[in-house]
């Protein structure tokens, strides 16, 4: 593209030149004519003394030809562009794959808005593919537990069951109920942080996360894991009940994933650190642990209920606040979850 403009600057400045020459060179008498012979203050020979032009007919013509010479330049000039339009044409969601390939060297433009338009489809349909991967884990994530609840009505409708084998069915009924609640609840508050935040004010990270450790503390009681804490006057700008299921998520998850006498320690002061004792995560997988219904391993499988979006809900409402969350592993098993929200 910078060359074609060069050629351009190059061909107008010449194109001017040579015609400014031929004009001079015809020396038709009817071409020059001064307007300043006939009234030295009229309105023409005004504008003459104050633009720097000595015969504005010569002007005139000179101009008029430059002009019709320069469209079907221009025209040359943004040929590359011109040749994108049919491309960028094809692109769109039933046409993920197509890409412009401009190729990896050279600096024109053309093929650096090419590029561009490369890496644009790249990150598009990344997050289209996302989405149909995560349509595909909700979808699997509720069809087992409603193909549960069918065969449970089909067994209870096939023959008379006793009264505890009623109850029996009743109470996996009732479980399998609670999980598809958790679930759908979980991908409302997911769909909920990722929108956005309506309305700040100002939030005592400190007082909810007191709220959550002492909510948590029966169950970390049934699990036999010890939970301590070190925290100190931190306030936010955000949404009370997104911060407080934040906080939930993680000291429930740093709950859930501990053994029997690990325990928990959660710190806020300046940020919010959850960090737990558990089973060995390898480095490299800890950034799937913030995809939905991503497990890494059977150890970490979740056989009480559980979502599996916990994690990919604390980003999003992290996301929502201009935070960040990072999770680092610990040595001798275990992670560590830093968040990072800007104060009041």
């Amino acid at each position: 593209m910078r060359l074609r403009l060069a050629v351009a600057a190059v061909a107008t400045v010449t194109l001017v030149h040579v015609l400014q020459f031929l004009y001079y060179r015809l020396n038709w008498p009817w071409l020059y004519y001064n307007v300043c012979n006939e009234d030295i203050n009229g309105l023409a020979c005004r504008v003459t003394r104050k633009i720097p032009l000595v015969d504005l007919t010569g002007y005139a013509v000179v101009l008029g030809v430059a002009l019709l010479v320069l469209v079907p330049l221009g025209w040359w000039v943004l040929a590359p562009i011109r040749r994108l339009v049919p491309v960028v044409d094809q692109l769109g969601p039933q046409n993920l794959g197509y890409r412009v390939r401009p190729g990896r060297r050279g600096r024109d433009e053309g093929k650096r808005l090419g590029r561009a338009l490369d890496a644009m489809m790249d990150r598009i349909a990344s997050g289209y593919e996302g989405q149909r991967a995560f349509a595909a884990n909700a979808s699997h994530e509720l069809r087992t537990p409603l193909a549960l609840q069918r065969t449970l009505i089909e067994v209870g409708m096939a023959e008379q069951l006793t009264p505890e084998q009623s109850a029996l069915l009743t109470s996996q009924l009732l479980a399998t109920n609670t999980r598809n609640e958790r679930l759908i609840e979980g991908l409302l508050v997911l769909a909920q942080a990722d929108q956005g935040l309506a309305a700040r004010t100002p939030q005592d990270l400190d007082r909810i996360t007191r709220a959550v450790i002492d909510a948590n503390a029966a169950f970390a009681g049934a699990n036999d894991v010890k939970v301590s804490t070190a925290v100190y006057p931190y306030r936010v700008p955000g949404d009370g009940i997104l911060l407080e299921r934040l906080v939930r998520n993680l000291v429930h998850n740093a709950t859930k994933y501990n053994h029997p006498g690990g325990t928990v320690r959660v710190t806020v002061d300046g940020v919010l650190i959850v960090e737990n004792t558990g089973p060995v995560v390898p480095p490299e997988d800890v950034a799937r642990l913030f995809e939905p219904f991503t497990r890494l391993a059977a150890a970490r499988i979740d056989h009480s209920g559980g979502s599996g979006l916990g994690l990919a809900i604390a980003r999003s409402i992290v996301q929502a606040h201009d935070g960040t969350i990072t999770a680092d592993p610990v040595e001798g098993g275990g992670l560590r979850f830093t968040v990072r929200l800007p104060p009041v």
